[in-house]
């Protein structure tokens, strides 16, 4: 199995590998930075660069659900690479920083909006979540002013692990409605924003809330029943 250097540390940009294989899936490497699409978040893209100087860009990142096997793929009409060949895997720092801080933005969202949560997408320009919500009135000021006031009090974030059987014995600290944390692999990776927020969750995320920035909300939309979106962006991207 792939070594995922970004499970433990969101803020590594490059490391050396080796490629195990190569197929219509993608290049399989031993070690990577490239986070693979889940949760709501898009696979990483980037580059992997031979020492003769030959680059292979990577257009997206994906895993096999079946067989778990880690697979960068490259873009179209990329340079071959075969098994054996060393490389250093570099990812597009610019769009990684910016999707963390989108993803740490949507547990701070999490935090501000107390209800079940049926869907997201974390996007460069925008994310957004949807709410278990029934013919509410939401108030789109004071929850961006609860964003920002988040952002500005710099929380902490840190990583906890806890068994599987922790995991089902504590289902309230599972927030997504759609979909169920990973299980399976004897442990399960929690999120913990101090004091705001914790809930399992494998994806890239901040060292502080701080480094978002400050944060607009967009839309609310009404997409059924108890469906609420609520969409989120960076102010300085716009």
């Amino acid at each position: 199995m792939t070594e995922e250097i970004f499970r433990g540390n969101s803020y590594a940009k490059t490391c050396e590998a080796t490629v195990v294989s190569v197929d219509d899936a993608g290049i399989e490497l031993d070690r990577t930075v490239f986070y693979p699409m889940g949760g709501g978040q898009p696979g990483d893209t980037g580059v992997l660069r031979k020492a003769d100087g030959i680059e292979v860009r990577i257009a997206d990142t994906r895993k096999d659900r079946e067989t778990g096997r880690h697979c960068h793929v490259p873009e179209e009409g990329a340079a071959g690479l075969a098994a054996g060949d060393t490389v250093t895997a570099e990812i597009d720092w610019e769009r990684r920083y910016r999707l963390m801080r989108m993803h740490t933005s949507l547990h701070l969202l999490c935090a501000v909006v107390e209800s079940g949560v049926t869907g997201g997408q974390i996007g460069t320009e925008k994310s957004r979540l949807d709410f278990d919500l029934p013919d509410t009135s939401l108030d789109k000021a004071a929850i961006e002013a609860d964003l920002n006031r988040l952002v500005d009090e710099d929380h902490a974030l840190s990583m906890q692990w806890i068994s599987d059987e922790e995991m089902a014995a504590n289902p309230e600290l599972v927030r997504t409605m759609s979909v169920k944390p990973p299980s399976g692999a004897g442990k399960v990776r929690l999120m913990n924003v101090e004091g705001v927020d914790l809930q399992p969750c494998g994806g890239t995320h901040l060292a502080r809330t701080g480094e978002i920035g400050q944060l607009r909300v967009g839309k609310i939309e009404n997409k059924g029943k108890h469906n609420r979106r609520i969409n989120i962006h960076l102010v300085e991207e716009e």
